[in-house]
C-alpha cells in the first residue's frame, strides 16, 4: 500500500466513437493525472462482431456509466453518433454530469 493519501476519486466514464482512439487516450492521461479513476470501452480487434455481442458490449458500456461520478463525451469536431446520444440520453435519465471534449455548438446536442 501506498502512504500517499488519495480522497475517494472520482469516477469518469468515456463515451464517444473509438475510431477518436487519440482523444480517447488523450483524456483517459489527463483525467488519470487529475486522480480520477477512468472507464472507458475497449477497441476490438475482430473485423466483424457478431451482432449480439455488439448488443451485449453496448450493454456492458452503459453498466460502466452506473459506476460513474460524471460521464465525459469525447466528440472532436462536435461529432456524436447514434450510440453515443443513447448513452447521453442514459446519464442523463440516471442524473450524470455529462461534459464533452469538444464544446457543443448551440442546437447540437
Amino acid at each position: 500500500m501506498s502512504n500517499v493519501p488519495v480522497a475517494r476519486p472520482k469516477i469518469v466514464c468515456l463515451c464517444g466513437s473509438l475510431r477518436f482512439s487519440r482523444e480517447f487516450a488523450t483524456e483517459r492521461t489527463r483525467l488519470t493525472l487529475d486522480l480520477a479513476i477512468v472507464l472507458a470501452p475497449e477497441a476490438t480487434e475482430a473485423p466483424v462482431l457478431d451482432p449480439l455481442l455488439v448488443r451485449a458490449l453496448g450493454e456492458l458500456h452503459l453498466r460502466r456509466i452506473d459506476l460513474a461520478d460524471e460521464v465525459r463525451i469525447v466528440n472532436p469536431g462536435g461529432y456524436i453518433g447514434e450510440a453515443t446520444r443513447r448513452e447521453i440520453e442514459y446519464a442523463d435519465a440516471l442524473g450524470k454530469p455529462v461534459t464533452y471534449f469538444h464544446e457543443l455548438a448551440m442546437g447540437d446536442s
